[in-house]
């Protein structure tokens, strides 16, 4: 499906930004794309399994399942949704056509080793903005439509008060595009960030800008708990702090992977 534009930008809203478990393609040197039938491997399966306990102080919190068409995503967040419930009760699975992989054109199937001898390849590194792949789509339309996708369903999944928690299971490079997004970065920068598979990446969208809270998180997880207004100053609670934050508001330890 494709996201239906919401209302005004809102306030304190966070999603879990998944990255799916290691797939067959991962480990074979070849650049998978959309190709279908790809899915994860046995290191994978045993990564979406885990994502339970790492999400398990979180998992009442969580208001949607929003995941990529490929079967990669869908086989990491199955543990997750059978964790959240019955069908009858349970936070709803949405997939999302701009949450896809890139799509890579003609270079879908082939090996990195070749690939690493294709003058775009250098461009792709270097000026990812200016990259368009060769009967498929550009880095900078991908970041397009994932950023818009993104901030359209934290208004809709986000709740009126702000603090609803969702999870996007999506692709590194579409997730490396968004993280860049909500740091202020160019695109030209997205190759500094690193997203490992079954990593988590956590921004809360706020009035003011986004926050950008943890980033490839292998481990165990904290969600952001939105500060209460300072008195009839909502502005104020969206404000960074000054110094940096106090941790007041963590409710688990985070580690970085």
């Amino acid at each position: 499906m494709r996201v239906a534009r919401a209302h005004a930008y809102g306030c304190g809203m966070t999603v879990i930004l998944l990255r799916h478990g290691r797939s067959t393609a991962n480990t074979s040197g070849v650049l998978a794309g959309r190709s279908p039938g790809v899915h994860l491997d046995d290191r994978g399966r045993e990564q979406a399994d885990d994502l339970v306990s790492r999400l398990g102080d979180h998992l009442a919190e969580i208001k949607a399942v929003v995941r990529s068409p490929l079967d990669r995503c869908a086989e990491t967040v199955a543990p997750l949704l059978a964790a959240l419930g019955t069908n009858g009760d349970r936070p709803p699975e949405v997939v999302v056509d701009d949450l896809a992989e890139v799509d890579y054109g003609g270079w879908t199937g082939r090996s990195i080793s070749e690939l690493l001898k294709e003058p775009l390849w250098k461009v792709v590194q270097q000026q990812p903005s200016a990259a368009v792949f060769p009967d498929g789509e550009g880095l900078a339309d991908v970041q397009a439509r994932a950023v818009r996708a993104v901030r359209d369903l934290d208004r809709i999944y986000g709740g009126p008060d702000g603090s609803g928690v969702w999870v996007a299971c999506s692709h590194g490079d579409v997730i490396k595009s968004i993280v860049a997004d909500a740091m202020g970065s160019h695109l030209d920068a997205f190759q500094r960030i690193v997203v490992e598979p079954a990593s988590i990446s956590v921004i809360r969208y706020a009035s003011s800008r986004p926050y950008v809270h943890t980033v490839n998180n292998t481990q165990k997880l904290s969600i952001p708990t939105p500060r209460p207004p300072a008195g009839d100053d909502q502005q104020a609670s969206d404000d960074a702090v000054v110094g940096g934050d106090t941790g007041a508001t963590a409710t688990v330890p985070a580690t970085s992977g």
